[in-house]
Parts: C-alpha cells; sequence; structure tokens
C-alpha cells in the first residue's frame, strides 16, 4: 500500500497493493502496448481515503498507444455496481507511455468536465495517470475540481503536505 497526502486537509489516498498490481500490470513499456484505463473506486474511513478497486480496461474501449477512449456504458454499469457493494466512484486512471507521467491539456479538460457533469458529494474526482517507471515513480496523482488539477505528493513519511489546494479542494470528501 502506498499514500498521498490530500494537501494540508488532513486527509490522504492510500491505494491498496491490488490497485497497484492492476497499474503494474498496465503500464505501457513496450512500443507496441496501448493506453489503459478505468475507474477508481474506494471507502471513506476518514482521514483515509482507501482506493480499494480500479477496474478497466474494458473489451469496449478504444484504445491505441497514445489514446484510450472508455466504453461508457460499461463505466455506468461498473458505478452501479461498485456502489451495490459499498465503494464509491472516486476518479479516473490511465496510462501513458513517458516515463514519469503527466497530464495532457486533454487529461485536464476531461477531469474538469467529469467533475462538472457528475452528481456526487465530493469536493473534487481523483486523476492517477501511470507513466512506465516502476511505481510510485512513475505515477502523477491529483486531486481534480471543477477548473484546476492539484498534483498530491507521495507520502513517504506521512508528512508530505502540497500548500498550494485552494481551500475548496483541501479535502476530497465533503463533510458537512
Amino acid at each position: 500500500m502506498i499514500s498521498f497526502d490530500i494537501g494540508q486537509s488532513g486527509q490522504s489516498l492510500a491505494f491498496s497493493d491490488r490497485v497497484l498490481e492492476h497499474f503494474n500490470q498496465h503500464r505501457q513499456t513496450r512500443f507496441w502496448h496501448k493506453e489503459a484505463g478505468g475507474f477508481l473506486f474506494a471507502r471513506f474511513q476518514l482521514p483515509v481515503i482507501d482506493i480499494d478497486v480500479a477496474t478497466g480496461p474494458r473489451r469496449g474501449d478504444r484504445r491505441t498507444r497514445y489514446s484510450y477512449r472508455p466504453d461508457e456504458r460499461a463505466e455506468q454499469r461498473e458505478i452501479n455496481d461498485m456502489f451495490s457493494r459499498g465503494l464509491h466512484f472516486v476518479g479516473c486512471w490511465h496510462t501513458h507511455p513517458e516515463d514519469i507521467a503527466s497530464p495532457s491539456h486533454i487529461d485536464r479538460r476531461n477531469i474538469a468536465d467529469c467533475v462538472r457533469r457528475s452528481y456526487h458529494a465530493l469536493n473534487g474526482f481523483i486523476m492517477v495517470i501511470i507513466g512506465r517507471n516502476p511505481l510510485p515513480d512513475g505515477m502523477y496523482v491529483s486531486v481534480c475540481d471543477k477548473s484546476s488539477v492539484y498534483e498530491l505528493v507521495f507520502s513517504r513519511n506521512a508528512a508530505s503536505t502540497d500548500s498550494s489546494l485552494t481551500s475548496s479542494t483541501r479535502s476530497l470528501a465533503h463533510l458537512e
């Protein structure tokens, strides 16, 4: 398991070993590997958000070396199925054929659109991009709201913070 602190919110994302192995299996380490992606599902055990399941790629996804377009009907079925198991949709993951992953302009636009179009009680969604380097070094993890993407820092000592997060995105979970 590895963790990322969510700014100064006191919350953290914890990726299960099963999810990390799923990411690792889909890294684009060879020139013929296509981009892969899917959804992230979590259990809220605040202050920890446990990412327990990563789905995809799916049979109906359209994948090339440099692009990934998901099967949206399959995605909705996954959301419904996981919710019935007590897991909540918290974001998306996909691969990039670069050593250390970073989001493209399209990635940033797509995640912001997803946050805007979705009905949810979260301050934002998680976007994970998996590069070719071993995890967690090749991994890009962020919290995304309707307009911005905030990169999270791997928590080697559970003391990392990113003070650039705005007050509206200092936590992922909506707390009343």
